[in-house]
């Protein structure tokens, strides 16, 4: 990546882990089927942007008259270390990249969680169609880090309290949170259907300037050199 300025292209599951380890507030990978894009900065990788088939009811697209994980996928997660350029920017490339791959798209869904004190300043900046909010799906406390209750599945074969508690006496669940919902509609069909969910967009409630904080300040590209390049997972 030799040329100056911002670049997205495909790159590997590997580096787009790297980057939602180490820039994501998550610091998790998704756990179903994912499209991954990387970003570069002046030839330095700055981080990763994620789609894929959600979970639960995130990506049923019945609602809006679509296909189930054909028509519709989620923005997931938006990975980026500390950077000058916009955020939006960066997404409306991965979008280009994403549509050209799989021409039947026909909508995108992303959520900003305002547990995170996140608002959804990026989508508002990218012309996102705000429809309300929704609850987040539960998250929980094991050997002193937060996961998502379909890591607990994942990594330990149980959500239930009384088996997790087991590996855990002090495990929990948190509170579930408000997530805020934004809807990219990609034909022009979709997006009168859309607009007419439209709500006013939501205002910040905190002093966060980006929905994507960079909780660990390493110089960009300071990954594994097989990380940093393109691939086509």
């Amino acid at each position: 990546m030799a040329s100056v300025g911002l670049q997205v292209g495909w790159c590997s599951a590997k580096a787009s882990e790297y980057a939602c380890k180490n820039w994501h507030y998550s610091k998790t990978m998704p756990c179903f089927k994912i499209n991954c894009f990387g970003v570069w900065y002046d030839g330095s990788f700055v981080g990763s942007i994620i789609y894929g088939n959600g979970g639960g009811s995130v990506t049923n697209g019945e609602q809006y008259g679509l296909r189930r994980s054909y028509d519709m996928v989620e923005l997931c997660r938006v990975a980026l270390t500390k950077h000058t350029f916009q955020t939006s920017q960066a997404i409306a490339y991965s979008i280009r990249l994403l549509k050209k791959k799989n021409p039947n798209l026909k909508l995108l869904v992303s959520f900003a969680d305002t547990d995170q004190g996140h608002h959804g300043g990026i989508y508002q900046a990218g012309g996102w169609i705000y429809t309300g909010s929704t609850q987040s799906e539960q998250g929980a406390i094991i050997n002193g880090k937060k996961v998502h209750s379909r890591t607990l599945v994942s990594n330990y074969g149980t959500a239930k309290t009384s088996q997790l508690k087991k590996i855990d006496p002090n495990f929990h669940y948190l509170p579930k949170s408000m997530k805020h919902r934004y809807l990219m509609p990609l034909t022009k069909q979709m997006k009168k259907r859309i607009v007419q969910l439209s709500k006013p967009y939501p205002k910040r409630v905190s002093s966060d300037t980006s929905d994507t904080p960079a909780f660990h300040a390493e110089k960009a590209g300071a990954t594994p050199s097989d990380a940093l390049q393109k691939g086509g997972d």
